[in-house]
């Protein structure tokens, strides 16, 4: 090497470090830089070797896994470097004599480069687990569908939100339409920044009643009805409380398709009861972002998988007898007075005739 300096080199390879020793010459001129190679095995018994006339000599000592070159006077010498030239005193090999003696302190080394990897493993696992769970999808559709408590809610295609016929009406409904509309669709507000953080609250919050009224609207179509087909199949709005409807599951609905005046329920397609939500967070869903047709133009769409209704009926009974129907129990329960009426004057009719 021309000229005094230093060099620092790692190399890493399966977990072994590699680095580039300076070798004793032996007497010719080009091999005063032969390459040694470090295994990570400690050799401390190394003796300079021998020098030729323009050769430089390996200077003596261990093989370390960070290897610095020194450069005196332009010839190369190596804190790293074993003799190639000479055997040292008693014949023997360095190389040969720490071998095996030297195993247990290799297999230390690779449990901590492997216990290193570990760690950078698991490092790199959380970076991309975060990395995933903030650009996934990175579309605000995908993220406001999988909060938790919005598993009623299917995700709308955004060519269908992009139809502006299928938006009719929406805008006297929905405060900050365009900035609400434009948050659904990922669009950069090029007046964001003018408004205040009670503002971007209102925007924020009217964008999830644009895409609740908009998902009624998509839900009643053959892409929406196969979309809710999925959860429907899974059970994913829930099951009928009824016990005779034997966990048949339920569909969602609302009492009006106008926002802001009932909370969702689910409607059982066995015995066509109305619950509420199991979830108390599904359960503070408007209502109108199913609207009152969905269950009913789903199952006249789908006739096949419309279940018979149960056959059992719950009858009260005290030690074992049943309540009589004129009896003070059933007096809240009573069918139309009407109907009433005329059954009680068609026994009174029977009765005088006998």
């Amino acid at each position: 090497v021309a000229g005094g300096g230093s060099y620092h080199h790692h190399h890493h390879q399966g977990g072994t470090n590699l680095g580039d020793g300076g070798v004793g010459g032996s007497g010719y001129p080009d091999n005063a830089g032969v390459r040694g190679v470090d295994h990570g095995m400690a050799m401390n018994n190394g003796s300079p070797g021998n020098s030729g006339p323009m050769g430089g000599g390996g200077g003596g000592g261990g093989v370390n896994s960070h290897h610095h070159y020194n450069t005196v006077g332009g010839v190369a010498t190596s804190a790293a470097s074993t003799s190639m030239g000479m055997r040292p005193p008693g014949g023997q090999d360095p190389l040969e004599t720490h071998v095996y003696h030297d195993e247990e302190d290799e297999d230390d080394e690779d449990d901590e480069d492997d216990d290193d990897e570990d760690e950078d493993d698991d490092d790199e696992d959380e970076d991309s687990s975060e990395i995933s769970a903030s650009d996934e999808d990175g579309s605000w559709i995908a993220w406001f569908c999988g909060l938790r408590g919005n598993e009623f809610f299917c995700e709308v295609d955004e060519d269908y939100i992009q139809d502006d016929f299928n938006l009719t009406g929406l805008n006297g409904l929905v405060p900050y339409y365009d900035y609400a509309l434009d948050m659904v669709l990922d669009v950069e507000m090029p007046m964001e920044d003018t408004l205040t953080e009670e503002q971007q609250e209102i925007v924020e919050s009217a964008a999830e009643m644009l895409y609740g009224l908009i998902h009624a609207r998509y839900i009643v179509t053959n892409r929406g009805m196969h979309a809710m087909y999925e959860k429907y199949r899974s059970a994913s709005f829930g099951r009928c409380p009824h016990v005779f409807c034997q966990g048949q599951p339920v569909l969602p609905v609302g009492l009006s398709d106008l926002p802001r005046n009932y909370t969702v329920n689910v409607f059982c397609p066995r015995c066509h009861g109305l619950f509420f939500p199991k979830s108390t967070r599904q359960a503070n869903i408007d209502g109108a972002y199913f609207g009152t047709t969905f269950p009913h133009l789903y199952l006249m769409n789908h006739p096949d998988m419309i279940p018979v209704r149960p056959s059992q009926q719950y009858v009260p009974r005290v030690y074992g007898f049943k309540i009589h129907q004129s009896s003070l129990y059933f007096r809240n329960h009573e069918e139309d007075p009407d109907n009433r009426n005329r059954r009680v004057g068609r026994s009174r009719q029977g009765g005088g005739r006998r």
